[in-house]
């Protein structure tokens, strides 16, 4: 079952108390924080310039990290997109959350978050929070139970569905319950991309509650496939990565915008934009952070959902989007699941830091808990990193938990300290790494170490609890 909190939310919160409300903290080191949370979609651990990113440049995200802490172990809920968003929204890994996989409601939407959920969103707004969600949901289609608005956000803007959010230039986006449909994208027409009109709606959020603590959650759809951008960024890289890579995709017909990615004859050239474009949307967040006078006041982390894509012309391996690690999204390998977690508060987060402490998706909704001064459910798998971030003394977690569903048999995944377990079945045999001496999770230690496998094979009987929606496939 998920591990009570009743002693790591107070390690946590404890600190920031002590940090924020000393007889010489000033007015607006005692107003909470306000938290911005920035999360890329299918963005790989080798895609940004601070995290090994050769070939082009993400000079915004490399300053983030240069004025605050870049993260080397941290790892996302899942390999695909719903589960991942469950793990990060509720606090709970794969084996607990109540998404577990991605699964189609028609026309629009994936299955819902239930209304017993407890949100990281619902307990902000609780708390006096302004919330707001800016980008793809994927949690429960228009009007269910997963509808952003009643799993805790005041304000939705952009997709629902996150097959609709595979197109840059969608026929609608969903404002809150209103349907906005966008005539400069009728028929096959290139009027408004979508991240753009996203940032705008998001940028005007932070102004209007500018003097309130506010939640603002930025789940972009940047980079994943379509593979599209603006003429003025592939501009920049356009004959830069040759030989090219092309992809015929949907250009007509039902499938169209529908969740068909289009065609590409620039992948390359298109994936470096999009990227280019994410990094410059972080540079217009922070410094309306700064035009705002929030920069004390305001936490900032950026991460992404999963690892990078082979989808609509995506071509990881030329990129090294996963830089040293095996795998990529729909792998429990570390290339899957181990990505960028970079976080920023001037004065409160020392400058050019760098940790390997192993934090999660479900570390999250701790950590705001421990921002905001409320206490954290009792039964989330999360542990509260606020202490890492402030420099002070951080409890870690005796493990680390995925599993994944879209296979024919279940696949679960642990990580153990510096060991890293994966089998692809209940009935396959266990495979072992020492991440600490072999990162790319080429060499099977299983054999060697009959102790750590007789540990962790303990642990699994312990780690999950079964799902009606998910049930586990030996």
């Amino acid at each position: 079952m998920p591990v009570s909190m009743s002693r790591r939310h107070f390690i946590g919160a404890g600190t920031f108390g002590l940090s924020l409300t000393g007889a010489a903290g000033s007015a607006a080191e005692k107003r909470r924080p306000n938290i911005i949370l920035m999360v890329a979609d299918d963005l790989g651990y080798g895609d940004l310039g601070c995290y090994g990113q050769q070939r082009f440049p993400t000079p915004h995200l490399d300053r983030m990290a240069a004025s605050g802490i870049r993260f080397r172990q941290h790892y996302s809920g899942c390999t695909v997109c719903a589960p991942s968003r469950s793990a990060l929204m509720t606090g709970q890994h794969t084996g607990h959350t109540p998404i577990r996989g991605n699964m189609e409601i028609q026309p629009e939407g994936q299955a819902p978050l239930p209304d017993s959920a407890v949100t990281v969103a619902g307990l902000l707004r609780h708390a006096g929070y302004a919330t707001g969600a800016f980008g793809k949901w994927g949690l429960g289609s228009p009007g269910s139970s997963g509808d952003p608005n009643r799993q805790g956000f005041d304000e939705f803007f952009g997709y629902n569905c996150q097959r609709l959010a595979h197109n840059y230039y969608p026929w609608h986006l969903w404002h809150n319950k209103e349907k906005m449909v966008l005539r400069e994208n009728e028929g096959d027409h290139r009027g408004i991309y979508a991240p753009e009109l996203i940032q705008k709606r998001a940028l005007q959020f932070m102004e209007t509650h500018r003097r309130q603590p506010f939640f603002l959650f930025i789940p972009t759809i940047l980079p994943h496939a379509e593979l599209i951008a603006p003429e003025p960024y592939m501009a920049k890289f356009r004959g830069r990565f040759l030989p090219e890579k092309a992809f015929q995709g949907v250009d007509d017909g039902p499938n169209f915008r529908t969740g068909g990615y289009a065609s590409q004859n620039e992948a390359h050239a298109a994936y470096a934009a999009m990227i280019t474009y994410l990094d410059d949307q972080v540079g217009a967040i922070m410094a309306q952070i700064r035009s705002l006078e929030l920069e004390e006041n305001t936490l900032f982390l950026f991460s992404s959902d999963n690892g990078p894509h082979r989808e609509g012309g995506g071509d990881p391996d030329y990129f090294g989007s996963c830089g040293p690690l095996r795998g990529n999204k729909r792998d429990l390998y570390e290339g899957g699941i181990r990505t960028p977690l970079i976080a920023c508060w001037k004065g409160r987060i020392k400058p050019a830091g760098t940790t390997d402490h192993l934090a999660a998706f479900w570390d999250f909704l701790p950590t705001a808990c421990d921002l905001a001064g409320i206490t954290a459910p009792g039964n989330i798998d999360g542990i509260s990193y606020l202490p890492k971030l402030l420099g002070k003394n951080q409890q870690g977690h005796d493990f680390l938990y995925w599993e994944f569903h879209e296979g024919k048999s279940t696949a679960q995944a642990v990580r153990m300290g510096r060991w890293k377990a994966v089998r692809q079945s209940s009935q396959s045999p266990m495979v072992l790494y020492d991440l600490n001496a072999d990162i790319g999770e080429t060499k099977d230690l299983a054999a060697k170490n009959p102790e750590v496998i007789a540990t962790i094979t303990a642990y699994l009987k312990t780690a999950r609890i079964d799902s009606a929606g998910w049930p586990f496939k030996p």
